[in-house]
């Protein structure tokens, strides 16, 4: 039986810590994804030892947050790790909510989710990692724009996964490290709220909170194996958003649709 594989970014939150051994001595899903992982850190080590101008422009952060993250890239090999679901804390994976879920959703969401990482190329929320900072739309001297440099490699072991029907739910510099082509099916989500604006109702996209709104939807295909987004019809999200099927639109393999809240 086909089920569907959910692709989701990292986050910018991270929790401090673990009691895991360094990432290198664990085994990791994608095993393949090893030697360009070093490439990557070895990379970055070297462009943690630049000015602290042209890290705080890598890296995207400023002030004292440019020492700490460095630090933290410094010592990525050494670190101490835990599972990649445990580590990221940003607002997906609040609403995601994994450690209150049941195990045998935990166990779906292990085997059916994909996480796009710019120093890890992609993981499982079991695999185990370190501390670190490093966006995916991030370009290292050495090896240029990393969704560039992460293409062929993720195109590459997504393909040796179940690519039936693939939600797409990455920001798109993380949506630009694979090849959609491989999917047989792939489906974007956009959240719309539906408001009144200079006299007109008017429908637009959500930014700011887009990854937040996406931790429950996660939820919900996964409970439901959903393999079209049909099944969305009967989906109420959390914060009162629904499926508008009348603006899905179809081009190739990819459906884009788009769930809308009323202000």
């Amino acid at each position: 039986m086909s089920k569907p594989l959910i692709l989701i970014p990292p986050s910018e939150g991270k929790s401090s810590g673990g009691e895991g051994r360094p990432w290198s001595e664990t085994d990791h899903f994608f095993k393949d994804l090893q030697e360009p992982r070093h490439e990557v850190i070895k990379a970055l080590k070297k462009s943690m030892k630049e000015a602290e101008l042209s890290r705080s422009k890598l890296l995207g952060v400023k002030g004292k947050k440019v020492g700490e993250a460095t630090n933290a890239n410094l010592s990525v090999a050494k670190s101490a790790t835990m599972p990649a679901i445990e580590r990221y804390t940003g607002v997906l994976y609040d609403a995601l909510n994994y450690s209150s879920l049941s195990s045998s959703l935990q166990k779906k969401i292990d085997n059916q989710v994909v996480i796009f990482s710019g120093l890890w190329g992609a993981l499982k929320p079991q695999d185990l990692i370190p501390d670190y900072k490093l966006k995916m739309g991030a370009k290292l001297p050495q090896l240029g724009v990393l969704s560039r440099f992460w293409k062929p490699h993720l195109t590459s072991v997504l393909r040796l996964s179940n690519t039936e029907c693939v939600w797409d739910l990455l920001p798109g510099e993380h949506s630009a490290g694979w090849d959609p082509l491989i999917a047989g099916k792939r489906i974007r989500v956009k959240f719309l709220d539906d408001i009144m604006k200079n006299g007109k109702q008017q429908l637009v996209s959500v930014s700011h909170w887009n990854k937040l709104l996406k931790g429950a939807l996660v939820q919900f295909v996964i409970e439901n194996q959903l393999l079209d987004p049909s099944g969305l019809t009967d989906f109420s999200h959390p914060e009162g958003y629904v499926f508008a099927p009348e603006l899905s639109t179809e081009s190739g393999n990819t459906i884009d649709i788009a769930l809308v809240s009323k202000k």
